[in-house]
């Protein structure tokens, strides 16, 4: 199958800006099962300079300079995504097999420093808009996860608890909430869910990436999609040794599969973030993002 997906950001500034530096993280990167056909980056007004490279983790990056002055800012982007169909069927296959595989067996063979394991503990520290988990979080992780039992199976029901003991609440929470208010709180969205999982389980000895991507909406049945109502996703992916990465999405309680396209990844949202910049100007600003994913 394919995606087409549409991400536009806006930045209305109050008085001109002289100047303006953005990275741009818009492009999805290309993983087992996923395949970027086309990629097309819109600026206005025109960047005095462009360059497109790969961050650390390996996520597309775009530098964009803004020389001339300007009161409005917009980015595009429109990306063809395929999801291949084979891939797919070895996931499902790979998760019947890493069931197995306890929570203590884990642990022991992290132990073991391959090249695939030093890789993947860079996603066991703490983050810098993640700490370490407190002991009452760490106590509600543990009611799923318990040392003899599937870790696999652990996760998918710490993942169904979050599901139905939170409540996704715009507007609640920014970057600068912590976690633990999420979590006294049981509310959010699916950036928190996924900070939530992220410091709990990075806590509890694992590796654990912070996914970034978009997810496929279906309307009611009945009723028309509307173009441009959609929003970026968030969700989070777990290093199992001796099998690799497996995702988790709290947000509505499912395996990401095909109905989930891959941006980027990194240790939380900061490394991810779709656009980040600085600008030379004063004044406030209004921010409007819109998404749009489609099947083709």
């Amino acid at each position: 199958m394919i995606y087409s997906i549409y991400h536009s950001t806006r930045f209305m500034y109050q008085h001109e800006v002289g100047f303006s530096h953005n990275l741009i993280r818009l492009q999805p990167r290309d993983t087992a099962i996923q395949k970027v056909l086309d990629f097309e980056l819109t600026l206005e007004p025109l960047a005095a300079e462009c360059e497109a490279y790969t961050d650390f983790f390996g996520n597309h990056l775009h530098h964009l300079l803004v020389r001339e002055p300007h009161s409005v800012l917009s980015v595009s982007a429109r990306s063809r995504v395929q999801i291949d169909s084979n891939g797919l069927e070895y996931s499902r296959h790979r998760i019947h097999e890493v069931k197995a595989l306890t929570y203590a067996e884990a642990l022991e063979r992290m132990m073991f420093l391959t090249p695939q394991i030093i890789e993947a503990k860079q996603f066991a520290l703490k983050s810098p808009l993640l700490p370490i988990a407190s002991t009452e979080i760490l106590n509600y992780l543990f009611e799923s996860l318990q040392y003899e039992r599937s870790l696999y199976e652990g996760i998918i029901e710490f993942m169904g608890r979050i599901f139905n003991d939170f409540s996704f609440v715009s507007g609640f929470s920014d970057l600068s909430t912590p976690v633990e208010t999420v979590f006294s709180e049981k509310k959010g969205v699916c950036q928190d869910f996924a900070h939530f999982a992220l410091s709990a389980l990075r806590s509890a000895g694992l590796c654990v990436r912070y996914m970034s991507g978009y997810i496929e909406t279906i309307p009611p049945k009945g009723s028309e999609k509307l173009f441009g109502t959609d929003a970026s996703h968030a969700w989070f992916s777990v290093f199992f040794p001796g099998f690799g990465w497996f995702d988790f999405d709290p947000t509505n309680n499912m395996v990401p599969l095909d109905q989930h396209i891959v941006l980027g990844y990194g240790r939380d949202y900061g490394d991810i973030s779709p656009m980040q910049g600085v600008l030379s100007g004063s004044g406030s600003s209004h921010l409007v993002v819109m998404v749009d994913v489609s099947r083709e």
